[in-house]
């Protein structure tokens, strides 16, 4: 009977785990989902789409539960939660491209920190565009450059993988 009851006692440890770890994910997924749909709406030169995407990570940075983040990443959150919140609203709140490409450049600084910390479940690529010497994030190897969308679309290099 005790055996039974050491390996329930186990089995419960081994779940609390399981589920803090999958809530941990869950936290900065809508974050990273949203990032991704505004860096898509640039590549496409969509201002409207961004401005509403870049609204949906405004709400996604502000429902981030900080006590639910492992310490490194609450660490990095502490530092750069304050900066993707204002620059996430000022995207939002423009609908021109050029505007919300100068502001998506600091947004992505502040991103990459956070991704770099949390490593994705997926691989995401650290790109480079040269002529405006800003980086950006991407699911995608091939280079889809959110700073002059069909003007330059493959301007570019992946820096990093991130997995």
């Amino acid at each position: 009977m005790k055996s039974f009851k050491k390996i329930m006692m186990t089995i419960t440890l081994l779940l609390s785990v399981v589920v803090s770890n999958a809530q941990t994910k869950d936290q900065l997924k809508p974050v990273f989902d949203n990032y991704f749909l505004l860096k898509d709406a640039l590549v496409k030169t969509d201002g409207k789409t961004a401005a509403s995407a870049s609204k949906d990570l405004w709400t996604a940075i502000a429902s981030v539960k900080m006590d639910a983040l492992k310490t490194e990443e609450h660490m990095v959150w502490m530092k750069a939660s304050k900066d993707l919140t204002t620059e996430a609203k000022n995207i939002s709140e423009t609908q021109d491209i050029k505007k919300q490409r100068e502001l998506f450049n600091p947004l992505s600084k502040n991103m990459y920190a956070l991704i770099k910390t949390s490593k994705p479940s997926e691989v995401v690529y650290y790109q480079h565009c040269p002529m405006q010497d800003a980086n950006w994030l991407s699911k995608e190897n091939t280079i889809k450059n959110p700073y002059y969308g069909s003007q330059m679309l493959g301007c570019g290099k992946t820096l990093e993988i991130i997995k």
